[in-house]
């Protein structure tokens, strides 16, 4: 007799991040109640001990000051048992060079997931890729607990972590200046005015746009947003 495979929906933007303890290699974490008031980024890769994965991983251990400034908490996760991440976290701080990064130590937590559930659960599983490894999925998690971005990459296509980056200081951006950002967006470039809500707001719009606000059209405007003023509000340099 055929047994139905049971069904997970996968999480959606603006949902809540689906909750899990897990072990990891920082020690047991209890998701999200752990990181209350954090950013986080859990993202998943096919296997320890794979080239791929090595570089990105190596990647994210020499950017992790620049993601704590942000006030962002990094989770990886694959299915590999808590013994295959240590020994790989190991070789990759005492063996490896990419680029110009070296003795690179992984301090944040690595997820064991041997049998998957998380990865279920979050849809890091892609049939059409591998039964067995999870893709290298990335969920933007904000401090409140909700999912904000989710990225998905094949298994041989290493992440871009300008964009990683661009992301996570792009959300922050627009939750803390209330303004929405334009394609190729980038720190210290113009941003984007929500647009009016009434034909009264559109018309005062047009006669006087405002200070530093260059419009395109009525629903269509920008403004200046120095860089500087953004590190001020959401970077958390030590």
């Amino acid at each position: 007799m055929e047994t139905t495979a049971t069904y997970i929906p996968m999480p959606r933007l603006g949902e809540k991040a689906p909750a899990f303890t897990a072990n990891t290699t920082q020690g047991q974490i209890n998701f999200p109640e752990d990181f209350k008031g954090k950013w986080v980024i859990l993202f998943s890769h096919p296997a320890d001990f794979t080239p791929i994965c090595t570089s990105e991983f190596i990647t994210f251990g020499s950017l992790q000051k620049e993601f704590d400034d942000l006030n962002c908490q990094l989770i990886g996760l694959s299915i590999d048992s808590l013994s295959s991440h240590i020994a790989w976290l190991r070789t990759i701080k005492e063996k490896i060079q990419y680029r110009d990064m070296k003795n690179i130590e992984i301090t944040f937590p690595l997820i064991d997931d041997i049998k998957m559930e998380i990865a279920h659960k979050y849809g890091m599983i892609q049939p059409g890729e591998s039964d067995t490894k999870a893709v290298r999925a990335v969920f933007f998690i904000d401090s409140e607990g909700t999912i904000r971005t989710i990225l998905y990459y094949p298994l041989n296509l290493g992440r871009n972590f300008d964009e990683l980056k661009r992301v996570l200081i792009g959300l922050q951006t627009a939750d803390a200046f209330k303004v929405a950002l334009p394609a190729d967006w980038r720190l210290g470039d113009e941003v984007v005015l929500p647009a009016p809500g009434t034909m009264e707001s559109a018309n005062a719009r047009t006669e006087n746009p405002g200070k530093d606000v260059t419009k395109w059209d009525w629903f269509f405007c920008t403004k200046k947003l120095p860089k500087e003023l953004i590190e001020q509000k959401i970077f958390q340099k030590k």
